[in-house]
Order: C-alpha cells, then structure tokens, then sequence
C-alpha cells in the first residue's frame, strides 16, 4: 500500500471514497470510487459513533471492489462548527553572537512558525494546520521561502487552524473500528484547494465555498496562503427542510424532489415542466412547477451566500482578490448556483470547483462533490513527500478578466 493513498470524505449526507495508486510517472491515478448513504453525522459532527462505523466500512468495501485493492489505511478531512481559526504573528532572532547577519537556515524557520504558534488555545482543541502566509526579513516582506537569504531578524505570518479533540478522537476511533489505519487529518476546504484551485487562482486571490448538507465551509485564499477559514452552520439540509414544510411532505422525498427538479435561480430555469408531489395519509397527489420549487429554493440559497459574503467582510480585511470564487460540494451542482452567486457577490468571476483529470477507467470523480476525496488523496500525496511539481490543469478558468472579485471588495468594504 506504500503506492497507494485513500481519501475518506465523512459528510453529512453521504460518505465517499476514492482510492489513488501512484504510477511510475509519480502521478496520482484513481483507480477506485464509492459513495454511500451517511449515518450518524449530523452538520459535519459525528452523533452516532456505531451508525458512521457502518457506514464507513460500506463504502470503503465498495471501493476496494471498484479498485480490485485491499485498503489498510486512509486520510480523512473535518469541517463544520469543530474547526477555528485565526491569523499570528512569529520572529525569530538570527543574529549571530556578534550580531551580524547570517544565512537563514530551516531551523530559523521552524523556530519563527513556533513562536507563532506560542498562542493560547483552549485546552479543547488541537492545532490542525499551521500555514505560512508570508515571512519577512529585516523588515522586508513578501518572501516565500527565507532560507539561504542573509538577516538579522525573522518574522512570518502565519494561518492557524485548530480543531476540537474530541471531534478528532471521534474521527479517528470510527476509522479504526471500521478496520482501517488513520495517517492524517486534513481541514476539508484545505483538501479541497488542491484538487479544484488553479495556481494563478491561489495567488491572485479567491474564495472557495463548499456547499455541503449540514455546513457551508469557506476558505479565502490571497497570495498563494490561506487567510482566512470559516464555517456557516447552513446547508442543502435546510433546503430539503424548507420543501418539506411548504409543500407538506416527508423530508427524503423532499431531497428527491430537490435533486431531480431543483433550481436555485429563476432566470436560469430553462423548463418549467410540472413535478408530481406524493399526497401523505391518503391525500391525493398534487403538481407543482419547477418555478413553485425555485420560488422555495432561491432565497434560502441566496441567504447562504449572503452570510458568507458577510463573514468574509467581517473576519478579513483584504481590499481586493482577482482570482475566482470556487464552489464545491454537493449543493455546487444544483442548476442556477453559479448564477446566483454571481449575483450575490456581484462578479462573473463564478466557477464550480471540478476536480482535474487523474485518469482511471471511471471519470464520475470530476464533480464538485468529489472535490474532497480527490484533494485529500492529492494533498496526502506531497505531504507524504511525493512529487512537488503538481500535475497540469485541464480546465480553463472560467469568468473574464475584466469583471474580478474586486467589484465585490469595493462594494462591500
């Protein structure tokens, strides 16, 4: 299994794995991909540790069929309401006794990123990432990489992620209960930049949303580093509930109606065929349009939106990004979702996040819903020491250039 990587993404809906094996050419190609029902998870934590085992154990023994593999171990991610964050600041002296400069070295480093992580944290949590944004020496910023560089002093921002012990423990027990080994804990929408994010998208800025079913998960990304990661405690969950309500029906036959039917924006709506809606206790049958179900969807997707693009202006103050917004996940493939976010936010700069062609016989993994699973197998990848030189992009950015992120900014700063 040294050549093989396995991603395990525990969500709120639906569990999914994929299984990479790494070729001669050490490139990732996926060879397995499963996805089934989610039991026991409820807003991206784990409630029922016995049901999420189940279902964990469900899933990975398809893929393994699906691979012809025997998996051993995996990597998993956690969002949702058990992961914090916040930005710090490290410095670290260089000076040599005489107090002259000399060459930086990677202890240097590693001393400056501990001294920015030399913050208080509740005894509850655990730091989950630390991510450089920029180091500076002797007060000239914008470096990447300092080592071999002369100075007398040290500093860097820092990104720092933390996440609940518990949650982590919860994890990890329901992983190896299932019968698997447990290498690592990715933050989700961290995994995610590397399977859907393009380097120019990194550097110049943008923001990815995961649209899950418990959480909206977001990470802003400027300069090539995070600077910022936050959780909204809504997702295509309350959607579902909203139909349920409305039109009077059980909730998983509202998910059905959802996903077979649903629009989110009205001017994207290209029919307007009518929708059966099974009657409860005997009722009788009833119809409704695509636009009845869109004059429920729409201002329940459009309030998430907002409450992003809320947050963001609130936790940050980046001024401008020219990148793209990113959407993943499962509520990024409903018809009309780029649309309204591009109202929302005021840009055509609006992408669904479709994670790049790894290859393998079965290419159902370039969806914004697998946008974990493939990440996390990517991200383990260079983690473990692998190739550096990360793989070409088949897609082209979508939005145009002329119409960036940063009428946004502008407008709500």
């Amino acid at each position: 299994m040294t050549d093989v990587i396995v991603g395990l993404d525990i969500g709120t809906s639906n569990i999914r794995v994929a299984i990479g094996e790494i070729n001669e050419e050490d490139n990732v190609q996926i060879v397995g991909l499963a996805t089934r029902p989610s039991s026991g998870v409820r807003n991206g934590t784990i409630i029922n540790i016995e049901a999420v085992i189940a279902s964990i154990k469900d899933a990975v023994e398809a893929a393994e069929q699906n691979a012809g593999l025997e998996v051993f171990s995996c990597v998993t991610a956690i969002g949702g309401s058990q992961v914090a964050s916040y930005n710090s600041h490290g410095l670290a002296a260089v000076a040599n006794k005489n107090h002259r400069s000399r060459e930086i070295t990677q202890q240097d480093k590693d001393n400056a990123l501990e001294s920015a992580c030399a913050t208080i944290i509740p005894l509850d949590r655990d730091f989950l990432h630390v991510i450089p944004q920029d180091f500076i020496v002797d007060g000239i910023g914008g470096i990447k990489d300092p080592i071999d560089m002369m100075g007398v002093r040290l500093e860097t921002d820092v990104h720092i992620v933390t996440a609940s012990k518990t949650s982590i423990q919860n994890v990890t027990s329901c992983v190896n209960r299932a019968g698997y080994e447990l290498e690592k804990v990715w933050l989700k929408t961290l995994a995610q930049v590397q399977s859907v994010a393009h380097e120019d998208e990194l550097d110049m800025g943008s923001i990815l949303i995961d649209m899950g079913a418990g959480t909206t998960d977001v990470l802003v990304l400027n300069d090539g580093a995070s600077v910022c990661s936050l959780s909204i405690p809504v997702g295509g969950n309350l959607v579902t509930n909203d139909i349920s309500i409305e039109m009077g029906i059980p909730f998983n036959v509202a998910e059905k109606i959802k996903l077979e039917a649903g629009c989110c924006f009205e001017e994207a709506l290209q029919t307007n065929y009518e929708v059966p809606i099974p009657g409860v206790g005997g009722r009788p049958p009833e119809m409704a349009t695509q636009l009845d179900l869109c004059d429920i969807i729409q201002p329940r997707v459009e309030e998430i939106f907002s409450m992003v693009r809320n947050e963001i202006v609130h936790k940050t103050d980046l001024r401008r990004l020219d990148g793209n917004i990113i959407l993943t996940g499962g509520g990024a493939q409903m018809p009309g979702v780029v649309e309204l976010a591009q109202e929302v936010f005021g840009t055509s700069a609006v992408r669904p996040g479709i994670p790049e062609n790894l290859g393998g016989s079965n290419d159902e993994y370039r969806k914004p819903e697998y946008a974990t699973v493939i990440g996390l197998i990517q991200s383990q990848k260079k983690h473990c020491g692998g190739s550096e030189k990360s793989s070409k992009r088949n897609m082209q950015l979508s939005g145009k250039k002329e119409n960036p992120l940063k009428k946004f900014f502008k407008q709500w700063f």
